[in-house]
């Protein structure tokens, strides 16, 4: 087991070292200069004592960008390892000041979708397969085909129109409401998650959908197998059957599927945050790749790249868990 992990912690470095470059090389091949911009900004403050070339020099120098793309990596590569990644243009503090900050508000959304997108796809997944060619399970399909189709702007905006602007059921957008500072503890827990409703509820329709599908797939797969129709014709009830034989076999596939749900969610996020105006990493990051925040940009993209390998890794290891014919070693 340790064998593995070391090799799977090695193999995700790896990816995580050339991603990062990737990303790094793109940023730096763009044909606009957006540390031009930023030290023109600067020059440009009455409070400054500095040219508009010596704040480019030294913005140049700090962030590695007076050598080649692959020294200037390499020197941005040593202060990430050390943790430090830089000053964001755009809010003026730590990279991973900003970070602290705001990780929590998108922790919380996107754990809640993932939780109460299981709870409901996988269940209705088994439905479906086990009511094949019904009307349940054409009625699951084609709500699980919605939320595969709608782009999630305007899923967003329909969501809003009719339960914020028709009904006035939630808050159009923000995180907390008018008189949030005037509630108690318990009062400013129940208006954050009222506006983190409609957030959850559109993140969790655009990402159910494959989830079920692809539980449907497989229950059919291993419904229709050999100790199935054994276990059957031993008079097992379906219950039995269903619960005890076909839903563990189910859940193997499954265990390297939703590894990427929670990446692919941090990631996808970034749009449903902005639109309802969530203060995430999604929404900060966004603005910051709007103003050309180059620090910010190449963080929020490693970032996304380690978690990925991190959720890979976990999946690797519960496909051990839930698979007693595999070893690790």
């Amino acid at each position: 087991m340790s064998n593995f992990l070391l090799r799977r912690i090695f193999l995700g470095l790896f990816i995580v070292f050339f991603g990062a470059m990737i990303v790094y090389g793109t940023i730096r091949s763009l044909p606009s200069s957006y540390v031009e911009t930023v030290a023109r900004q600067r020059a440009a403050n009455p409070a400054s004592l500095r040219t508009y070339q010596e704040w480019l020099d030294e913005l140049n120098k700090v962030y590695h960008l007076d050598s080649g793309i692959i020294p200037g990596y390499f020197g941005w590569l040593k202060n990430a390892i050390r943790g430090d990644f830089g000053v964001s243009w755009m809010f003026n503090v730590p990279v991973t000041q900003k970070f602290k900050d705001v990780i929590p508000y998108s922790i919380a959304l996107n754990l809640i979708t993932f939780a109460v997108q299981i709870l409901i796809s996988i269940p209705l997944g088994i439905l479906a397969a086990r009511k094949q060619y019904s009307g349940v399970d054409y009625a699951i399909t084609v709500f699980a085909l919605a939320g595969l189709s709608l782009p999630t702007f305007f899923l967003a905006t329909l969501l809003k129109y009719v339960f914020s602007v028709k009904l006035g059921w939630f808050p159009l957008y923000g995180l907390t409401g008018r008189f949030h500072n005037q509630l108690d503890a318990v009062g400013q827990f129940f208006d954050i998650a009222k506006n983190m409703t409609l957030p959850i509820i559109t993140l969790m329709m655009l990402s159910i959908g494959g989830l079920m599908r692809y539980t449907r797939t497989n229950m059919l797969e291993v419904l229709n197998s050999d100790y199935i129709r054994t276990a059957r014709a031993k008079g097992l009830s379906e219950k039995v059957v269903i619960n005890k034989h076909a839903f563990r076999n189910t859940l193997i596939p499954l265990v390297s599927y939703m590894s990427t749900l929670l990446p692919a969610m941090f990631g996808g996020s970034m749009i449903t945050e902005t639109m309802y105006q969530i203060p995430g990493i999604g929404y900060i990051s966004y603005g910051a790749m709007q103003q050309g925040d180059i620090p910010f940009a190449m963080f929020y993209t490693t970032f996304l790249i380690l978690l990925t390998q991190v959720s890979l890794l976990i999946a690797d290891i519960m496909y051990a868990v839930v698979d007693p014919r595999v070893r690790v070693n």
